[in-house]
């Protein structure tokens, strides 16, 4: 069972001993620990790994592995619009560069970065899954083909507040 504290509030110290609990602090369901965790911060920063490792008994680099491994986990907020390009074989030869060019120049952030007001961030992607609809990106999960440069801030206007 966890014990010790590292340097995040009790509250969420509190609330990743439930998401373990809720999974009986079985290492077997790491993946899902951490999915439900991510889920509620929005990211998985390191000391929100170390306390999932305590909570589950293993060792705090088996979490990070995971987390580094896997594309869907991250250690680093996101936007409250999280935008991923792709840039696998189909997107990449299509224009998926130039989609991620044109988001780099509207945005004022690189790739792996949030804007100031933390609406939006970009990250880039080997695979959707989409390739018939090469050059592909999606926001929160939507997914956008067949797209040329010029798309980029008419669909950026959609997420408008």
């Amino acid at each position: 069972m966890c014990g010790s504290k590292v340097n995040i509030s009790e509250a969420n110290y509190l609330k990743i001993k439930e998401i373990c609990a809720s999974f009986n602090n079985n290492p077997g369901d790491l993946i899902n620990v951490l999915h439900k965790t991510q889920d509620h911060f929005g990211y998985l920063p390191v000391e929100v790994q170390k306390v999932v490792a305590e909570c589950l008994g293993i060792p705090a680099t088996r979490v990070y592995g995971v987390v580094s491994f896997y594309s869907f986990f991250t250690m680093k907020p996101k936007g409250k619009y999280a935008i991923s390009v792709c840039l696998g074989t189909a997107c990449y030869v299509k224009g998926g560069e130039k989609i991620l060019d044109a988001l780099k120049s509207e945005l004022k952030i690189s790739e792996g970065e949030v804007t100031p007001d933390g609406k939006f961030s970009i990250d880039v992607l080997r695979c959707v899954g989409a390739c018939g609809l090469a050059p592909v990106m999606t926001i929160n999960g939507k997914t956008y083909g067949r797209l040329v440069p010029e798309d980029v801030k008419g669909i950026l206007a959609e997420y408008a507040d």
